[in-house]
């Protein structure tokens, strides 16, 4: 079975003026596609997996028999695929404010002001390429933290709640180097909150 990728739920300029119409389309359409390519050219050489959700393969990344060079693009192009799917996913035109979220955020980090805080600190301490994300550990605790490249909260068995893209190509072509200024518009295109 052959993945492909979720359909927007907006249109590629639904987020304006924060994130570009232009960004979004070569985003999603030439970098989250090539995941999505790379990761189904794996999933042909090893058929038991390909019916499998790419989710449950992170997961259980560790133990699952792989040539170890097809694993590595296995996990990094998985990671892609995934890690976008929730980055559209936590982004909306529209805000669909998680009171229930919110009411947990504030009690697991003082307040929503301070988890933003901790939330922009991380996706800005994050070196190079990588993610930041709200997360819920095997325990169900809420964690702020940042992954690198495309490394997925799936394979430490957490559950992502929302992320935020932090490589160069989520953002360059509006904010050069304005990483900073990415990260504080994100808050007006985040869903959730």
């Amino acid at each position: 079975m052959k993945h492909t990728l979720p359909e927007l739920k907006y249109s590629y300029d639904a987020l304006e003026p924060y994130i570009d119409a232009a960004t979004m389309e070569v985003h999603y359409s030439k970098h989250h596609q090539a995941y999505c390519d790379k990761m189904n050219g794996v999933l042909e050489k090893y058929p038991d997996f390909s019916e499998k959700d790419p989710v449950e393969l992170l997961r259980m990344i560790d133990i699952i028999q792989m040539e170890e060079t097809d694993k590595k693009v296995f996990r990094n192009n998985a990671g892609g695929y995934v890690n976008h799917n929730i980055y559209w996913e936590s982004m909306s035109p529209k805000k669909e404010v998680d009171v229930i979220l919110i009411k947990e955020i504030e009690q697991e980090f003082e307040s929503l002001e301070k988890f933003k805080e901790l939330f922009e600190a991380t996706a800005l301490g994050q070196f190079g390429s990588g993610w930041a994300w709200l997360v819920r550990d095997e325990s169900g605790k809420l964690q702020v933290y940042s992954t690198q490249n495309q490394d997925s909260p799936y394979s430490k068995n957490h559950t992502p709640i929302f992320a935020l893209d932090v490589w160069e190509h989520a953002y360059y072509l509006k904010y050069q180097n304005r990483r900073p200024e990415y990260v504080k518009n994100w808050w007006n295109v985040l869903k959730f909150i």
